[in-house]
């Protein structure tokens, strides 16, 4: 019969060809033989023309021919493989005992300056606290005065999470709430951490950056107290004079509230990206503690009275270290880091 007489021949064909291949070649080796445009579903095409028992002869002889084939090509497969290995295993060998032969590695800028300003805060009194990332509405917004319906609860400022009244935290502010019903008052306390807002980014605009909260809790403070502790950790910090400026700002947990500027160390006043070319950057809201805030706390502002500040820690490290966009704080990019 003439088409088993094909399958005898493309069987010996595959055979033969398949010594010869190499693992790259097995692939293209399978689709010409037995894939499905491949030679034997061509031959297997004639089947329609035969009588019944010339079909089911010819269907039987093609079905031990695709056994063989498909044997072979995983035999063929497995051993081409094994010496694969052999060959690597032969030419590549690990010393365990070989010093190993690696660069440094070191802090990332964030994290470089998040301790140094622990450590400034530390000498003058302030206790280091912490809080989560995902905050209650109530520690985040409600504790902290916030109404209802202030702006910051909209979608379009904060990333809220599904299922519970809970969020990515906007600010570290929400580390006062926590502090005020751990602490026993007079209490002095400095939280930095990562914060989140659901914003567009931009040189000095990011979904994720970092602040630090301070809070100070005691009897008769002022505002004159605030604005030492501020003098005192900026020219500490930058180990130098610096110029700024405070204005009056509405923050719902103060009163009175200021925003704290310093003129742009990146160019020193003229303008650039980083302070949107007006010479001078936002980077300290603070004022004093507002007395529904401390009641939420559990503390009477009939006998304690506060101030409390939150820097913007990336923009911190921008200044410091002349850094004119702070994507690059989270970008991955090792050319980037590896300069600090």
């Amino acid at each position: 019969m003439p088409l088993i007489d094909d399958i005898s021949t493309l069987e010996q064909s595959a055979l033969a060809s398949l010594q010869d291949a190499d693992l790259a070649a097995l692939e293209g080796w399978y689709a010409k033989f037995l894939g499905k445009k491949g030679s034997l579903t061509e031959i297997l095409k004639g089947l329609k023309d035969l009588t019944p028992d010339e079909r089911k002869e010819a269907g039987s002889r093609a079905h031990h021919a695709r056994e063989k084939l498909e044997a072979s090509y995983q035999a063929r497969r497995q051993s081409l493989s094994r010496a694969q290995m052999d060959a690597r295993l032969a030419s590549e060998y690990w010393d365990a005992l070989r010093p190993l032969q690696t660069g440094h590695g070191h802090q990332h800028p964030i994290t470089q300056i998040t301790e140094e300003l622990e450590d400034l805060f530390t000498v003058m009194g302030f206790t280091v606290m912490d809080g989560p990332e995902v905050e209650t509405d109530a520690n985040n917004f409600g504790k902290l005065n916030f109404s209802d319906d202030h702006p910051a609860r909209d979608m379009q400022d904060t990333i809220w999470l599904k299922g519970e009244s809970a969020l990515m935290r906007t600010h570290t502010s929400s580390v006062q709430v926590r502090s005020m019903q751990l602490l026993k008052p007079p209490f002095r306390i400095v939280a930095p951490g990562r914060c989140f807002r659901f914003e567009e980014t931009d040189a000095s605009h990011e979904n994720t950056f970092y602040q630090a909260e301070g809070m100070m809790i005691d009897k008769d403070l002022s505002v004159a107290n605030l604005i030492h502790v501020m003098k005192t950790f900026l020219s500490s910090f930058f180990e130098r004079d610096v110029n700024v400026r405070l204005r009056p700002g509405f923050f719902p947990f103060v009163e009175p509230g200021f925003e704290l500027d310093i003129q742009c160390l990146v160019c020193g006043g003229p303008g650039c990206p980083v302070c949107k070319h007006s010479g001078w950057v936002e980077l300290l809201p603070c004022g004093m503690v507002h007395p529904n805030v401390l009641r939420a706390g559990g503390l009477d502002p009939n006998i304690w009275n506060g101030f409390a500040f939150g820097l913007g820690l990336s923009r911190l490290v921008m200044m410091r270290y002349a850094i004119e966009d702070i994507r690059h704080f989270l970008s991955g990019n090792l050319r980037f880091l590896e300069k600090f």
